[in-house]
């Protein structure tokens, strides 16, 4: 039985390029996005392996869903990659940021996340036992924003930073249980979510922000997913990986 990816936030940019990796090595692979299926129905049939299911990561109800379809129709899972996530509709100086914006971005971001994990991780321990080949693993995107401070979307940098420090403890808990997690951290990629400060970001890297002088594209974010999904990096679970164009070298 081929194995089962499931990939939210992954109807566009860093998460389609996520959803097609594993799609195009041999997975079956469920993009899940808040998106109403009519309008990204061409766009993900372009992928084989690969089927849709709308689920809002904020919700208990739709998270519940989930779960409960892929054990039914499954009865597998191999991957959790928890890509979704949003900015804010409004860059507001920390000194202004809304109460509302800052719950969104929790309410999306780091709880969705967090219980993503949660109800996965349970949903790989009483699977994982029916297949010999089943090795769960659970890749959290987080951002380079886990460590560097933007006054300008506070809110987003907090939500981020949460959910580093929920990998380590997923990692922590879930090593035992032979279910290895991972971290990824993308810095400027090329997606909608920069597209609105594009400009600004290319004369930035222009003058050396990165090592290697080019915006990232979220096909290097997949490889990094690809590459903690591998089992080659299990030994390092808890781990962070870089797809930063070399950012958080931090040189002088």
């Amino acid at each position: 039985m081929k194995k089962i990816a499931v990939v939210t936030g992954a109807a566009r940019g860093i998460g389609f390029a996520i959803a097609k990796k594993f799609a195009d090595n041999g997975y079956q692979t469920i993009i899940c996005d808040v998106a109403n299926e009519d309008s990204v129905k061409d766009k993900i049939q372009e992928l084989k392996n690969t089927e849709y299911f709308r689920c809002d990561i904020s919700s208990e109800n739709s998270r519940q869903e989930l779960a409960d379809y892929i054990e039914k129709k499954y009865g597998r899972v191999d991957l959790l990659v928890n890509n979704a996530g949003v900015a804010p509709i409004q860059r507001m100086d920390v000194l202004q940021t809304s109460e509302e914006s800052f719950d969104r971005l929790m309410n999306i971001n780091l709880k969705g996340t967090f219980f993503m994990c949660q109800k996965f991780a349970k949903l790989m321990l009483k699977l994982k036992g029916n297949f010999e080949d089943c090795t769960p693993r659970i890749v959290n995107i987080s951002s380079v924003s886990v460590y560097t401070s933007s006054t300008a979307r506070a809110e987003y940098c907090i939500s981020k930073a949460g959910i580093s420090i929920a990998t380590k403890v997923f990692a922590d808990r879930l090593a035992n249980e032979g279910i290895y997690v991972f971290e990824v951290r993308p810095g400027i990629i090329m997606t909608d979510m920069t597209a609105v400060v594009k400009d600004k970001y290319q004369k930035m890297i222009d003058e050396g922000v990165t090592p290697i002088k080019r915006f990232g594209q979220p096909e290097d974010v997949a490889n990094c997913v690809f590459a903690a999904a591998s089992g080659l990096l299990d030994f390092g679970t808890g781990s962070a990986l870089n797809a930063d164009g070399g950012f958080h070298i931090q040189r002088l």
